[in-house]
C-alpha cells in the first residue's frame, strides 16, 4: 500500500509540475500564425550558378542576407527569412498583398557599383524621385544618375567604375590599438584594385569638404556608403593596395551590415521564384473562426458522449482533454512551431485521437473488473491502466512515424500539420496516461466513489459489449466473404482513378491558382467563357462556395493574372476580392509529387517493419494489405468527386494512414494476446473472432469520439477545411472497416497460407489423453 501511494504522489507532483510549465509557457509565449491564418505573401526563391559563380551554400547566405536588407527597407513588420536546403530561400512577408511588388523587391540580382561623385545636386532632388518608379522597372546600374546619400543630400554621380565583381568581399572589424573603433574592410580583385586606385586618385584632387573628393558604393539603387577619401591621399596616388577601408561612426551593427551588403553585392546570384503563395487576412480570420467553433462543438460533443458512456471516468477525462489542449498549445509555442491552417486542423482531429487512449484504458478496466471475484474500482482501473499500454504504445508510434514523414518529407503547411499531429499525440499519450491517470485513481480510492462502484462507470461492462456477448456472433466463419467484400469496394472506388482521372493540385503540377471572392454567385461557366475571349482558353475555373470562383493555369504571369483579376471582377455585381494567390513553379511541382509518392510508400514500409517486429509478419503484411486498401478507395472516391489531391489531401490521407493502422494494432494485441494464453483446441479464426468482439467496444467509442469533431469540422469549416474534413470522414468510416474485415480476415487467410508443419505420429489413446490433461475435461 506504501509502495503504491508512493508511485500515485509521484505522478501526481509530475502531473502539476507539467500543467504548471505548460501554463506559464502558454501565458508568456505566443504561438506564430502561419500566413495562411493572418494574410500575406510567402515566395519560395531557389540560387542559380552562372558562368563566374556557384550557387552554393555560402553564395545562397550572402543572397539571403541581401534580401534581408531590402526587405527591412520595405518596413514589413516580422518578415521571415530562411534557407531551405542549399540552393532555396523562403521568404514570408504578412500583410504583403501584392505578389508583383513582393517580387519585384526580391527578385532581382542585387548589383553593386561604385562612382565617382560629380557633386551635389539640390535641384534634381525632385526630378530623381519623379523618376525612380521608370528607373526600378529596368534599372541600368553602370548609368549615371542623381541618388541621396545616407543623410539624404542628392549626389551627381559619374557612371560606374566598377561593379560587384571587382569586390572580393568585406569585412566588419574593430581597431582596437588606433582607437578608430569599427570600420569596414574592402577586398578587391585583381582588375577591382587598379580601378580602385584610379577612381581615388581622381577624387582626391578635390580639397576636403568637397562632394566630388567623395566615392560612392551603391547597391540597388541606394547609396550605402559614401566616404570621403583621406586627407592624407595626394592628388593622382590614389589608395594602393587590393584592400581599403571605411571609416565613420559605426556601431557593430551597422559595420556588419554594411560589410555584408558589400559581399552579398559582390557575389550577385540569380533568383529564380519556383513558389509563390498570397493569401488574404479574411481567408485567414474566417479559417480560425471555423476551426474554433470546429473546436469548441466538437469538443462539447465528445465531452457529452465520454461523460454518457464512462460517467465520473468520463468527467475526468474531459478535464484531462482540457489538459492536453494546453499542453498541445505550450508546445507549439515552446517550440516556435508555426500554426498553419491544415496544422490548426490537425490541432483540432487530435482532439478526437486524445480520446482513444482513454477509451482504451476504461475498456480494459471494465474487463478487469467483471473477472474479478471481489472487485474494486481503483485495482481494476491500475490493472486497465497496465493492459492498455501496450496497444496505446504501438498505436500511437504508428501514427508518430506518418507525423514524423510528413515532417521529414513534406514542405510548408502539409509539414506544419506532420508537427502539430506529432505533437497532439504525444500530448494525448502524456494527458492519458499521466493526468487521467492521476485523476482516476485518486477518485476512485474515494470511500464514497468505493461505495457506489457504478457511479466510476467502469463498474458495468457497457451496452455495445451486453450486446456482443449474449450474441456473440462469429464473424470470422467464412474469412474469405469478407476479403471479397473488401476487394469488390476496393474495385468500385479504384475505377474511379481509371475514368475520371486524377485531378492533381498545382502544388503537384505546378501552375497558378487564383481565388477569389465575388460577393455574388457568379456562373463557372459564365466566367470561362469570359476568360477564353481574354486569351486564356485552357484556365479551368471552379466554383468555391456560394461566393467565390478558383482560377487555375498551368503558366499565368502577374500581368496575365491582372488581367484575369479584371475579367472575373467585371463578373460580380457586389466587388470581388482576390484571397489567394499560388504560384508553383514545374521543378518544386514534380518535387512535390515525387516526394508525396515517396511518403505514401516510406508509411506503408514503415508501417509492415514495425508490426513484424512487434507481432508477426503475417499481421504486418495484413496491416499494410489494409492501408493500401483504404488509400486507394480513398483517392478512388475523391477521384469520382472530381475533388483536388492537394497538399492538403496528402496531409489527410496520412492522418487516414495513421488512423487506420491504430485500429489494426489495437486488435492484434489483443490476438497476440489471446494467443499467448489460448489452449490448442481454438482455432485462429475463432480467437480472431474473440479479439475482435472483445475491443470492438473501444472501436465504436474511439470512432464516435472522433466522427464528431470532423463533423463539427466539416459543417463549420469553410471551403478551405471542408476537402480536408470529407478525407477524413471518408477514412474514418473506411479505416474502421478495413481493421475488422480486411485486416483480420487476411491475417487468417495469410496464417493457412502457411505451410503448415508435418504432424508427429503419435498413438490415438495418448493423443486424447494429452488433449484432456491439457483442456480439464475430455474434447
Amino acid at each position: 500500500m506504501k509502495r503504491r501511494n508512493h508511485s500515485l504522489r509521484t505522478r501526481v507532483l509530475l502531473a502539476l509540475a507539467v500543467l504548471a510549465a505548460s501554463l506559464a509557457i502558454a501565458l508568456t509565449t505566443p504561438v506564430r500564425l502561419g500566413l495562411d491564418l493572418r494574410g500575406g505573401t510567402q515566395i519560395v526563391l531557389e540560387t542559380r550558378s552562372t558562368p563566374t559563380t556557384t550557387a552554393d551554400r555560402a553564395a545562397t547566405d550572402r543572397t539571403l542576407e541581401v534580401l534581408r536588407g531590402r526587405i527591412d527597407a520595405l518596413g514589413i513588420a516580422e518578415p521571415t527569412l530562411v534557407r531551405s536546403g542549399d540552393h532555396r530561400i523562403i521568404v514570408e512577408l504578412p500583410g504583403v498583398q501584392d505578389p508583383k511588388k513582393a517580387a519585384d523587391v526580391l527578385g532581382r540580382t542585387a548589383q553593386l557599383t561604385v562612382h565617382a561623385v560629380l557633386g551635389a545636386d539640390e535641384n534634381t532632388a525632385e526630378k530623381d524621385r519623379t523618376d525612380k518608379t521608370d528607373r526600378a522597372d529596368q534599372p541600368d546600374p553602370a548609368a549615371a544618375r542623381t541618388l541621396p546619400d545616407e543623410s539624404g543630400q542628392p549626389l551627381r554621380l559619374k557612371t560606374a567604375d566598377l561593379t560587384g565583381q571587382d569586390v572580393k568581399g568585406a569585412d566588419a572589424r574593430f581597431d582596437q590599438q588606433g582607437g578608430a573603433g569599427w570600420h569596414v574592410t574592402v577586398y578587391f580583385t585583381d582588375t577591382g584594385r587598379d580601378r580602385w586606385t584610379k577612381v581615388t586618385a581622381d577624387a582626391a584632387c578635390h580639397p576636403a569638404g568637397d562632394p566630388q573628393r567623395r566615392v560612392a558604393i551603391v547597391l540597388d539603387d541606394k547609396i550605402i556608403s559614401s566616404p570621403q577619401v583621406d586627407p592624407s591621399v595626394s592628388c593622382g596616388a590614389g589608395i594602393p593596395g587590393g584592400t581599403t577601408q571605411i571609416t565613420g561612426s559605426f556601431d557593430d551593427a551597422e559595420a556588419r551590415e554594411l560589410a555584408l551588403l558589400i559581399s552579398g553585392g559582390a557575389l550577385p546570384v540569380p533568383l529564380e521564384t519556383i513558389e509563390q503563395r498570397t493569401i488574404g487576412a479574411t481567408l485567414g480570420d474566417a479559417a480560425i473562426s471555423a476551426a474554433a467553433w470546429a473546436a469548441v462543438i466538437g469538443t462539447a460533443l465528445t465531452a457529452l458522449f465520454i461523460i454518457a458512456v464512462y460517467r465520473l471516468m468520463g468527467l475526468l477525462a474531459t478535464v484531462a482533454l482540457a489538459c492536453y489542449a494546453l499542453i498541445s498549445y505550450a508546445a507549439l509555442a515552446a517550440l516556435g512551431a508555426t500554426l498553419t491552417l491544415p496544422g490548426l486542423a490537425g490541432f483540432v482531429l487530435a482532439i478526437g485521437m486524445a480520446v482513444d487512449a482513454n477509451v482504451l484504458t476504461f475498456e480494459r478496466a471494465r474487463e478487469e473488473y467483471a473477472a474479478r471475484s471481489r472487485p474494486s474500482p481503483r485495482s481494476a482501473l491500475t490493472a486497465g491502466f497496465r493492459g492498455a499500454l501496450s496497444a496505446i504504445a504501438d498505436s500511437n508510434i504508428t501514427t508518430l512515424i506518418a507525423a514524423a514523414l510528413l515532417f521529414l518529407l513534406a514542405s510548408g503547411p502539409v509539414r506544419g500539420f506532420g508537427v502539430t499531429l506529432g505533437i497532439g499525440v504525444l500530448a494525448s499519450m502524456v494527458s492519458a496516461l499521466l493526468i487521467t491517470r492521476v485523476l482516476a485513481e485518486f477518485a476512485a480510492s474515494r470511500p464514497a466513489v468505493h461505495r457506489r462502484p457504478r457511479l466510476t462507470g467502469i463498474a458495468s461492462t457497457g451496452w455495445v459489449r451486453d450486446r456482443l456477448l449474449r450474441r456473440e456472433p462469429f464473424l470470422m466463419r467464412r474469412p474469405r466473404r469478407w476479403l471479397a467484400t473488401s476487394a469488390a469496394v476496393l474495385v468500385l472506388a479504384g475505377s474511379g482513378i481509371l475514368v475520371r482521372g486524377l485531378d492533381f493540385g498545382i502544388e503537384f503540377t505546378g501552375g497558378r491558382l487564383i481565388e477569389y471572392s465575388t460577393g455574388s454567385p457568379v456562373d463557372p461557366d459564365r466566367a470561362r467563357t469570359a476568360l477564353t475571349d481574354a486569351g486564356f482558353p485552357r484556365a479551368v475555373v471552379q466554383s468555391s462556395g456560394d461566393d467565390g470562383l478558383t482560377v487555375r493555369a498551368e503558366k499565368l504571369t502577374d500581368a496575365e493574372a491582372a488581367t484575369v483579376t479584371e475579367t472575373i471582377s467585371g463578373l460580380g455585381e457586389n466587388g470581388t476580392e482576390k484571397v489567394r494567390d499560388e504560384l508553383i513553379g514545374p521543378s518544386l511541382g514534380d518535387e512535390l509529387r515525387r516526394n508525396a509518392l515517396i511518403a505514401l510508400c516510406l508509411a506503408l514500409g514503415a508501417q509492415l517493419l514495425y508490426l513484424a517486429v512487434r507481432f508477426r509478419w503475417t499481421f504486418g503484411a495484413a496491416a499494410v494489405g489494409a492501408l493500401a486498401h483504404d488509400v486507394i478507395i480513398l483517392i478512388g472516391v475523391f477521384a469520382w468527386l472530381g475533388k483536388p489531391l492537394d497538399g492538403v489531401f496528402l496531409a489527410a490521407l496520412l492522418t487516414v494512414i495513421g488512423y487506420s493502422v491504430n485500429d489494426s494494432v489495437v486488435l492484434f494485441d489483443r490476438i497476440r494476446e489471446l494467443l499467448g494464453r489460448r489452449d490448442r483446441t481454438t482455432s485462429l479464426p475463432r480467437l480472431t473472432n474473440q479479439a475482435i468482439l472483445q475491443t470492438l467496444p473501444r472501436t465504436v467509442n474511439t470512432g464516435m469520439g472522433a466522427a464528431l469533431v470532423i463533423t463539427a469540422l466539416a459543417v463549420l469549416a469553410d471551403d478551405a477545411l471542408t476537402d480536408f474534413a470529407l478525407a477524413l470522414l471518408i477514412g474514418l468510416a473506411v479505416g474502421t472497416y478495413s481493421s475488422v474485415f480486411t485486416a483480420a480476415p487476411l491475417t487468417i487467410e495469410l496464417h493457412t497460407g502457411r505451410k503448415a508443419p508435418r504432424p508427429r505420429k503419435s498413438h490415438p489413446a495418448r493423443h486424447r489423453s494429452d488433449v484432456s490433461c491439457e483442456g480439464g475435461s475430455r474434447a
